[in-house]
C-alpha cells in the first residue's frame, strides 16, 4: 500500500534516530564534548530534521549547501531546497569546534536529543542571507529581524545523529511523524492527499474553501496546522488546536484528517510556500493550498507588502513538475448574506451582497467583547476563542516606560499604582528599575549585555504577572530598542503591552538630578551612563508619548488611563 503514496523528497524519507545501545554510547562519549542548549527555534528545526520532514537533509547545513540555498534554492547535489536550516552558535562556542568535533544538542531541560558531528564552522553574511531569503534587509519582516538581531553571529554544518525524538506532553495523538502519517494514509487507501497550510485559527470560508479544494480535485484532506513558532502576534497553538478539533466533524466522515507541524516558520513568503509542498511532500501529501500572500508577514510601517499577492503561487508553480506536489490555488470565500452560503469571491455577480470580517476586526471583536456572527464562523469555535480570548478589560496588561534617568518615570509609574488600586479588580505589581536592580538584578553591570538581561528579566516577570491577569507597571531607562521590542513579543501573546515614553529632554533630567549623576558621568566618573557616555535610543513604536515639561506627574497618569480606557482595558462595571 505505501508504494502506491508519492515518493519523499530525494527519493527516501530519512530517519536519523539511531538505536538504544548507539544512544547510550553517544551519551557516554558526550561528556568531553561542547554542549548547546537548543532555543525553540533550533529545537523545531532538529525535530524535522530527526522525523524526516525536511528530507533528504541529513543534519544542518554545511557552508556549500548554504551558500547554493541562498543563490539558487538548491543543495551543493542539486535538489531543490529553499530556506537554509542552520545551526547558530556563539563566538565561544565556534572557537571550540572545528571539522571532525562533535557537539551534544540538548533541549530546554538540558536532555541530550541529538549529536551534531561537525563539518563546517563559518560567519555568515547575515544581511546577503536576509536579502536571499526575505528579499528585503527590513528588519520589519519579522523573519529578518530573527536573522539580524536575535541569531548567533556563526553557523555549524554537519550531520546529525538522533538519541530520542523530541518530546512534547501536548496533543500526543495529533502528532504524527511522516512515516507514521504515511502509514496511515496507506492503510486508509489515501493516495492522493491535498495539505492546508494554516498558522490561523479556521472558520467558515476555511471550512467551505478546503471542502471545495478536497471535492475538485477528488482527494482527501489533511488539515496541517503549524504548531511550532509562527508569526508573533498570532493565537497560541492550545487555542487553535481546541478550534480545528470543533471544526473537523464538519467534513464527510472519514474524509480528514487533523495532523500537528512542529515548524519554525520563517514568514518568507514565495521560497517558504516551496518549503511547504516539500514538507507536505515528505508526510505523503500530493497537493498544497496556496492563498494569498503565502506565509507572508503582511505590510511594512509604510503600507508596503513585503510580497506581492501571488508570488507564492507563481514561485510554486515553477517548480511544480519537480517536486511533483501540485499547487492548489486559495481562493477568497466571501459570504453570500441572500444565499446563506460562501462562494469564491471571482463567482460572484456584480451588485451581490457579500459580507467579510478580517483578522483585524475579528482581533477587535474579541477584545472588545463584541458578538461574532455564526456566518462568520461556528459557534463552537467562537466559544473557543473567546475561552482564551476574554475582552481586554478582563485581561492583564503592562504598562511599559521609557526614558533617561531623571525623566520622571518612577513618579508617574507610583501615581499610575496607586491609581489603579483605587479603581480595584486586577491586582497590580510595580516593577521599578532602581528595585529590580536591587532585588532581581544585583550581579549585573551596566554594560549594553547585562543591561539587555536586566530588561529582559523585568519583561518575564511582567508576562507572568499579565498572563495571570494583573497589571504590570514597569519604569526601567531600557535605553536600546531591540530589547523592548523583545519584551512586547514577550508579552503581547498573553496580554496587553503599552508603551510609554517619559520624553523629558536631557537638559531638564540634569536640572532635575538631585544626585549628581549626570556631572560625575560628564566628568568621566561614572562609565557607561545613559544619554552621556552610552547611547537612549528614543522609540519609534510608542504607544504613549508624555513631557513632563509641560504636565504634572497626576496629569501624566492621568493621560495614561484614558489611554487605557481608550483601547479597552479599563472599563466600568459590565
Amino acid at each position: 500500500m505505501a508504494d502506491h503514496l508519492i515518493a519523499p523528497h530525494g527519493g527516501e524519507l530519512v530517519n536519523l534516530l539511531t538505536d538504544i545501545d548507539r544512544a547510550a554510547s553517544l551519551k557516554t562519549e558526550s561528556r568531553d564534548w561542547p554542549s548547546l542548549d537548543l532555543n525553540a527555534r533550533q529545537l523545531c528545526d532538529l525535530e524535522l530534521l530527526l522525523s524526516g520532514a525536511f528530507s533528504p537533509l541529513q543534519g544542518f547545513l554545511t557552508k556549500a549547501d548554504y551558500e547554493r540555498v541562498c543563490g539558487e534554492m538548491r543543495l551543493a547535489d542539486g535538489t531543490l531546497w529553499p530556506i537554509p536550516i542552520m545551526l547558530d552558535v556563539s563566538e565561544e562556542l565556534a572557537e571550540k569546534l572545528s571539522a571532525g568535533s562533535n557537539i551534544a544538542l540538548r533541549d530546554a531541560e538540558g536532555v541530550m536529543i541529538a549529536a551534531l558531528n561537525v563539518e563546517d564552522v563559518w560567519q555568515p553574511d547575515r544581511e546577503e542571507e536576509a536579502n536571499a531569503v526575505f528579499g528585503t534587509t527590513n528588519r520589519e519582516h519579522p523573519g529578518v529581524a530573527q536573522l539580524l538581531d536575535r541569531t548567533n553571529p556563526y553557523y555549524v554544518g554537519g550531520t546529525i545523529t538522533g538519541l530520542s525524538a523530541v518530546g512534547h506532553y501536548d496533543y500526543k495523538l495529533l502528532r504524527h511523524t511522516p512515516a507514521e502519517l504515511r502509514s496511515e494514509f496507506a492503510k486508509l487507501g489515501w493516495t492522493k492527499v491535498v495539505a492546508f497550510q494554516t498558522r490561523n485559527p479556521m472558520h467558515r470560508a476555511h471550512q467551505e474553501l478546503t471542502l471545495r479544494a478536497a471535492k475538485e480535485i477528488e482527494a482527501n484532506l489533511l488539515i496541517h496546522p503549524v504548531v511550532g513558532m509562527t508569526k508573533p502576534g498570532d493565537v497560541d497553538h492550545y487555542t487553535r488546536v481546541r478550534c480545528y478539533q470543533a471544526l473537523l466533524h464538519r467534513y464527510p466522515r472519514k474524509t480528514a484528517m487533523l495532523s500537528l507541524l512542529p515548524l519554525a516558520m520563517r514568514m518568507a513568503g514565495p521560497r517558504e510556500a516551496v518549503w511547504h509542498a516539500i514538507i507536505r511532500k515528505n508526510h505523503g501529501c500530493t497537493h498544497l493550498i496556496v492563498g494569498r500572500d503565502h506565509a507572508g508577514p503582511g505590510n511594512d510601517s509604510s503600507g508596503q507588502a513585503f510580497y506581492g499577492p501571488y508570488d507564492a503561487q507563481e514561485l510554486l508553480q515553477q517548480h511544480e513538475a519537480e517536486l511533483g506536489v501540485a499547487m492548489v490555488p486559495f481562493k477568497l470565500m466571501v459570504y453570500v448574506q441572500d444565499q446563506d452560503t460562501y462562494a469564491p469571491i471571482d463567482e460572484i455577480k456584480e451588485g451581490t451582497r457579500t459580507l467579510n470580517i478580517s483578522g483585524t476586526e475579528l482581533r477587535n471583536r474579541l477584545a472588545m467583547g463584541k458578538e461574532i456572527p455564526e456566518w462568520f464562523t461556528f459557534a463552537d469555535v467562537a466559544t473557543e476563542l473567546r475561552r482564551s480570548h476574554p475582552p481586554r478589560h478582563q485581561q492583564g496588561f503592562t504598562v511599559f516606560f521609557t526614558g533617561l534617568s531623571g525623566s520622571g518615570k518612577s513618579t508617574i509609574a507610583n501615581v499610575l499604582l496607586v491609581k489603579f488600586l483605587e479603581m480595584g479588580g486586577r491586582s497590580v505589581t510595580l516593577l521599578d528599575g532602581d528595585l529590580v536592580r536591587k532585588h532581581l538584578s544585583s550581579e549585573l553591570g551596566f554594560s549594553k549585555e547585562h543591561r539587555d538581561i536586566n530588561i529582559k528579566r523585568i519583561g518575564y516577570v511582567a508576562s507572568e504577572v499579565t498572563k495571570n491577569g494583573g497589571v504590570a507597571i514597569c519604569a526601567p531607562i531600557a535605553p536600546y530598542d531591540s530589547v523592548r521590542k523583545d519584551v512586547r513579543s514577550m508579552i503581547q501573546p498573553v496580554g496587553g503591552f503599552l508603551l510609554v515614553h517619559v520624553a523629558t529632554p536631557i537638559e531638564v533630567c540634569e536640572q532635575r538630578d538631585r544626585k549628581g549623576l549626570y556631572a560625575k558621568a560628564r566628568a568621566g566618573i561614572i562609565k557607561e551612563f545613559t544619554g552621556i557616555s552610552d547611547p537612549y535610543e528614543e522609540p519609534v513604536d510608542a504607544d504613549i508619548v508624555i513631557d513632563t515639561t509641560k504636565l504634572t506627574a497626576e496629569e501624566a497618569a492621568q493621560q495614561i488611563l484614558l489611554h487605557c480606557e481608550k483601547e479597552g482595558y479599563v472599563a466600568g462595571d459590565v
